[in-house]
């Protein structure tokens, strides 16, 4: 306990009076966790929301407008009968026609300007959100494409698929940008803590002559190390949690509604923990380089 007090007092008395490069370093770092932290923040939403729609899963079997009643009737009972589908909803192209037209109210001055209903009847199928149905899902739809009376088949599992590609790119992304970042940090955390050892050369030669342990000779370097990278993690998590709550009701609450997300989290108490523990990492990391020779 006494050399931990010895240490952070030292590095205290050393960021007060060095404060102009310390506060560099600081925001340096800052900066850095900073942008990795949106990154989490951004793929843990991203992937909640892929969650959400995994387990809302749909199936549209889009139908060509000349199929027989006794073909249509026999596709809905081999759907109804396959363990992956939950629920099937015939869509004739009336009520298509109405669904398109609530949601998109703009376009239905187009749609009733045309002599003809373009739009298909379909089935909607809800899927069973269970691993077992997933894997059977894709068979289900290849067997549909190639069913007589069948356009198309839209599966939204697609569509996840390319969201969770997008997710784990986006978030590669940030761990790139990020550690260049960080490693950008610790260098220049590194610099002012041997600016500082620098300064007191003469005293730290005067306390290894005396025979003064490393601990004591290297300890205030490693703390000052740690305070920069503290202090900057500190800062990054403040600045990103005043970014993410002043922008949440007016831009991400609604992205989330119209993206049918039902709630937009801030980093989870284990990240943040994490973010503000990788900062004091790095900065002891950059603190022991800079006081290697002494």
């Amino acid at each position: 306990m006494h050399l931990l007090r010895y240490a952070f007092d030292e590095a205290a008395a050393s960021l007060w009076r060095g404060r102009r490069s310390s506060l560099l370093s600081t925001a340096t770092i800052a900066i850095a966790l900073f942008v990795l932290g949106a990154f989490l923040v951004v793929t843990s939403n991203l992937e909640r929301l892929a969650e959400e729609w995994s387990g809302a899963a749909e199936l549209s079997v889009y139908l060509d407008d000349n199929i027989a009643g006794a073909d249509r009737a026999a596709i809905e009972r081999d759907l109804r009968g396959d363990a992956a589908v939950a629920t099937v909803e015939f869509v004739d192209k009336g009520a298509a026609l109405d669904r398109f037209k609530s949601t998109f109210p703009d376009l239905a001055s187009t749609m009733t300007a045309l002599q003809e209903n373009p739009l298909p009847a379909s089935l909607d199928v809800r899927l069973r959100p269970s691993a077992a149905a997933e894997l059977s899902v894709d068979h289900l739809v290849e067997r549909l494409r190639s069913t007589p009376g069948v356009s198309d088949v839209r599966y939204d599992k697609e569509w996840l698929d390319r969201l969770l590609r997008g997710v784990r790119l986006l978030r590669l992304i940030g761990f790139a940008l990020g550690g260049a970042l960080i490693l950008a940090a610790a260098l220049t955390i590194a610099n002012v803590v041997r600016l500082a050892l620098t300064a007191r050369r003469d005293e730290l030669d005067i306390m290894q002559l005396v025979g003064a342990p490393q601990s004591y000779v290297r300890g205030p370097f490693i703390m000052e190390g740690a305070m920069h990278g503290g202090l900057g993690s500190l800062v990054a998590l403040v600045v990103l949690a005043v970014v993410f709550f002043a922008a949440r009701r007016p831009f991400i609450l609604p992205l989330a509604r119209a993206l049918n997300l039902t709630a937009v989290h801030f980093l989870s108490p284990v990240l943040a923990v994490v973010l503000v523990g990788g900062g004091l990492v790095v900065g002891c990391l950059a603190g022991l380089v800079a006081s290697r020779r002494t």
